[in-house]
């Protein structure tokens, strides 16, 4: 005669392997996804980045995307300089991702003052490449893994180059080339600091803010940042992408 022991032992041990062989098989998915992200992560160090899920988005919803890729050398070194100062004036310091000021915006917006970011440049990238827009702790994670990465693989100039050929600046418009033939009718290399601060300007919402033309809140935001551009200049906070051994 079977005891209660046994009964349970037969009746639960498949059932408990079976939970454990899914377990198993998520385990085995994950880690072959992470494994194949980070190879695509370190090619990206020589291939551009083909496109984003965010562009994808953008094409579905309707809107005319519009990229040209274009290596560091033909983007206006003011545009470099316009993005740190606007977006990451620590850019050349951190490696990816900015903690002195991540520990500041916790303690701010803990304190109930304004709502701030800390995100950096690298991150922003890392999110453009990888991930999609919107919170979660799973693609906040992901996101900082892959700053720290590409940081250390890609170095600041090829962050740089990539950022600049996926970041958005509305209307369906990808990259730093793009952007400067629709709204300037130029090419990159030739935007003058003017041009570079109003792009630079626009970058938290382009959806929102426009620069064709400017609206006072933008005109203002780019002279504001155009002194930014003298400081970040004159300290050297871009050197890690403009100077000679950058």
């Amino acid at each position: 005669m079977d005891t209660d022991a046994e009964v349970k032992g037969e009746r639960g041990g498949p059932k408990r392997r079976g939970v454990g062989s899914i377990i198993l098989l998520v385990v085995k998915v994950l880690a072959a996804v992470f494994v194949l992200a980070n190879v695509y992560a370190l090619a990206l160090k020589w291939v551009p980045v083909p496109g984003t899920i965010l562009m994808a988005q953008r094409a579905i919803e309707g809107e005319h995307v519009r990229r040209v890729i274009v290596p560091l050398e033909e983007i206006s070194p003011h545009l470099v300089t316009a993005v740190i100062a606007a977006e990451d004036t620590r850019f050349c310091e951190h490696d990816g991702i900015d903690f002195e000021a991540l520990n500041k915006a916790i303690k701010e917006n803990r304190e109930g003052g304004r709502q701030r970011g800390a995100s950096t440049i690298t991150q922003q990238i890392a999110k453009n490449t990888f991930f999609w827009n919107g919170g979660g702790y799973v693609r906040k994670a992901g996101e900082a893994w892959f700053a720290l990465f590409i940081d250390g693989m890609w170095g600041k100039r090829r962050v740089m180059e990539q950022y600049l050929n996926t970041v958005e600046w509305g209307d369906g418009i990808f990259g730093a080339e793009a952007a400067a033939r629709v709204r300037f009718g130029k090419n990159a290399s030739d935007l003058t600091p003017r041009e570079a601060a109003l792009l630079a300007a626009v970058l938290p919402n382009p959806n929102k803010w426009r620069l064709d033309p400017p609206g006072d809140y933008v005109s203002r935001r780019a002279s504001m940042l155009q002194g930014r551009m003298r400081v970040v200049a004159s300290d050297g906070l871009d050197d890690c992408v403009l100077s000679p051994g950058g």
